[in-house]
This record gives structure tokens, sequence and C-alpha cells, in this order.
């Protein structure tokens, strides 16, 4: 039973950790070695530009994860209170592919992985 949840979470702090490499990289202009894009929603893009790239860098730099806001510990998710425009989330979602048609078996391997983030205004949600 302890060689399982040492598995377990070992495969979460590498999902978390792919997580963060491809959050902290959105929006440079410097390759990633985790593949994936980001998406704003229509909320987010109303929103002045300098607005959007505080947000950006924000959620790039988030580091708040606690049991209650990440229980799985992969980091795959996020809650900003931005002032002026409230609390903002964003998700990541797995796929097996650019073509978004399958989810990814394996979240922890960046060969069968293609994340999405996307960037919502929590009345999106």
């Amino acid at each position: 039973m302890t060689n399982t949840l040492t598995e377990t979470d070992a495969r979460a702090r590498r999902i978390a950790e792919l997580n963060d490499i491809f959050r902290s990289n959105i929006g440079h202009l410097r390759p990633c070695k985790v593949p994936g894009r980001a998406f704003i929603t229509s909320g987010i893009s109303a929103l002045p530009l300098s607005t959007q790239l505080l947000i950006q860098l924000c959620m790039s730099e988030f580091k708040a994860f606690t049991k209650a806001n990440d229980p799985y510990g992969e980091h795959d998710f996020g809650s900003l209170d931005v002032h002026g425009v409230g609390k903002v989330f964003w998700k990541i979602d797995y796929y097996a592919d650019s073509r978004l048609e399958d989810g990814s078996q394996d979240p922890s391997d960046v060969s069968r992985c293609y994340r999405v983030l996307t960037l919502m205004l929590a009345t999106e949600y």
C-alpha cells in the first residue's frame, strides 16, 4: 500500500512540475518543453490589455497551492482575486494531442499529453 501511495505522489508531483512549467511559459516568446496552448474567454478578452497582462502575470507566478485548492497536488487549477475585476480562474485540461479530441492517458508524460489552459472570469464558469 505504501508503495502505491509513493508512486501516486511521485506521479502527481511530476504532473504539477509540468503544469507549473507550462503555466509559467504562457505568453513568453521562449520555447516551452511542455506542449500545449492557452485560451482566454470573451470576458477576459474584453478587459483592457494592461489588465489581461496583469492577470496573465499573476497566473504564471501563482504558487498558493494548498490541500484545499489542490487536493490531488497536480497544480491544474487556480483562483485569483484581481482588483477591479474580481475572481479569475485558470484550469489546465489534458488531451492526447493538439487535435483536442481525446483525453490524455498520462499527463505525466509530455510525449503523450497536450495541455490546454483556459483563463476565465469566475462569472463565466
